[in-house]
């Protein structure tokens, strides 16, 4: 029976790493609908490669500074307990990934690809997993000293902080670097639009991800006695929560109403396993209004070019979630408990404090380094033919 576990355990864990590798897939064509035509192959091209320079980085590096846990042992006794730990890893890894993920939709069309694979390394090599480490393996004892001011320790189930948050604030600590996409904003104040280029592959995107988190949410109990029904109809109730609430303050924008699931489901990651159904229903409501509110104050009146609006779907939503998680997994209303709204904010703002730190280290380095943009003509051109020489759609077909 052990064994059995043991097997139907690693499979369990499996089956989450591949719903929530696919999500990447939903990263990339979120990207990719949301972009101008002359920089749709880029999204394609960054996000897979991303990812597989997020598994070499987390691998060697990454999952050794959270975990303590090193792969330089050999086959034999990697595969032992039906290689769990190895399927574990990959889950894992599909998470840490998330985080070039989320910074490369505020950085398109004005990137360069060398630099930005770079901090992709560095931030999945050792500024995720540090915050990682911190809050899902007890590491430096933050998580005692949390408890022991506050009663509880921080509670992040699923990462609206660990991935989201520090995502986010990653993400928007790259995009200052940055500076906005040419001719976006006038000296004069004007803006300039630059509307999606294909709404079917935002659409596409969305759905994407928003099945795939279902992996990233039930699947985070990593055994399957711990799994919990209450996880997924959290997640659920959240994402229609957003849905709602985006389509009502986003006018029915397309856009708005297809990052409304998302921003639900980004604010109910960490308590989706001690909040009442209820309770999820109104944590998504106020994210789906959250990221309708945030991304046109940032685009509008602050003039932060970040182009899919990733601070405030990750950043900011995941930075609600965090403190959400203390509000309504509370016995006061309806939720589980074993938090606390201290213990949260401590935390949430622990995450924030290293994603923002880190990430402008990094990115203000390499700035400093090797640059970071395209140059005028580069970025005029697209980045598909600066970069990859091929655009999404030829001008003229072959006739041969």
């Amino acid at each position: 029976m052990e064994q059995l576990k043991g097997g139907a355990d690693s499979l369990f864990i499996l089956l989450g790493a591949i719903m929530v590798l696919a999500m990447h897939s939903g990263f990339a064509f979120l990207e990719l609908g949301t972009v101008r035509r002359k920089n749709q192959v880029n999204a394609l091209v960054k996000i897979l490669v991303d990812f597989s320079v997020s598994t070499l980085a987390y691998f060697f590096v990454g999952y050794a500074v959270a975990y303590g846990t090193s792969f330089f042992v050999g086959a034999e006794t990697l595969a032992q307990k039906n290689g769990f730990e190895l399927v574990k890893f990959f889950f894992l890894l599909t998470f840490a990934a998330a985080i070039p993920a989320i910074v490369s939709g505020g950085i398109a069309e004005r990137a360069r690809f060398g630099p930005q694979l770079l901090a992709t390394a560095v931030l999945v090599g050792l500024v995720y997993p540090f915050f990682e480490g911190i809050a899902w393996n007890q590491q430096f004892g933050v998580q005692g000293w949390i408890k022991g001011a506050f009663g509880e320790e921080f509670h992040d189930f699923a990462g609206s902080v660990v991935v989201h948050a520090v995502g986010g604030w990653i993400g928007l600590m790259a995009v200052m670097q940055l500076g906005p996409r040419t001719g976006r904003y006038g000296k004069d104040g004007a803006i300039t639009a630059h509307p999606p280029s294909s709404i079917p592959f935002l659409a596409l995107g969305a759905w994407i991800l928003s099945v795939g988190w279902f992996g990233f949410n039930v699947m985070s109990a990593q055994t399957i006695d711990k799994i919990s029904g209450l996880v997924a109809l959290n997640s659920l109730m959240a994402m229609v929560g957003g849905t709602l609430a985006a389509t009502l303050m986003g006018k029915n924008d397309p856009g708005f109403v297809h990052n409304g699931p998302l921003a639900g489901l980004v604010a109910v990651c960490a308590g989706s396993d001690v909040m009442h159904p209820i309770g999820a229903l109104v944590v998504g409501l106020a994210a789906g209004a959250l990221f309708v509110q945030m991304f046109t104050l940032t685009q509008n009146k602050w003039k932060i070019d970040d182009v899919l609006g990733v601070w405030p779907l990750h950043g900011l939503c995941g930075t609600w979630g965090g403190i959400a998680a203390g509000i309504f997994g509370s016995k006061t209303l309806g939720g589980m408990g074993g938090v606390s709204i201290m213990s949260q904010l401590v935390g949430t703002l622990l995450g924030i404090t290293v994603a923002v730190v880190g990430g402008y280290i990094v990115y203000a380095v390499i700035k400093a380094i090797m640059g970071l943009r395209l140059d005028a003509e580069e970025e005029y051109n697209g980045a598909d033919l600066t970069i990859h020489k091929i655009s999404a759609t030829p001008e003229r077909e072959s006739s041969w």
